[in-house]
């Protein structure tokens, strides 16, 4: 029987804390900045935990077995 594989796509985007939950970088920064305000674009720095819904996703796709 082969193993399951985890997405390599989430092993790119999203990291885990020692507490298990997820880390993921901010979202919609990648372009249409003018129409966005600064104070968007300074509280969009660095990164997020995401929500126990999105991160129950994430986690399944990290460990498809767990």
């Amino acid at each position: 029987m082969p193993k399951i594989k985890t997405k390599s796509g989430a092993k790119k985007r999203f990291s885990l804390t020692a507490s298990g939950k997820v880390k993921a970088g901010q979202a919609g920064k990648r372009h249409g900045m003018v129409k966005r305000t600064q104070r968007f674009i300074r509280n969009a720095r660095g990164t997020t935990i995401l929500c126990d819904a999105d991160a129950k996703v994430v986690i399944k796709m990290f460990l498809p077995n767990g």
